[in-house]
């Protein structure tokens, strides 16, 4: 399985983008070995005002509960 990380310049600086894809690269870590599957590549997107902001939790949750709709 291959995870792809992507903040464009709308997230913000240079320090919030990267703030924002830390966050994202932790989730996949947390998440991803129970719910991703073999042979499928992910591509997570972070978005300005929410991936640097949520609550650790929601974005573990959000990441599980998107997994489990595109993989049904």
């Amino acid at each position: 399985m291959r995870v792809g990380f992507t903040c464009s310049k709308k997230v913000g600086n240079a320090v919030a983008r990267n703030r924002a894809k830390r966050r994202l690269r932790e989730v996949a870590r947390i998440v991803l070995p129970q719910s991703g599957r073999d042979g499928w590549d992910y591509v997570l997107v972070g978005r300005k005002d929410v991936t640097a902001t949520l609550p650790f939790t929601t974005l573990i949750n959000d990441l599980t509960r998107a997994l489990q709709k595109v993989h049904g």
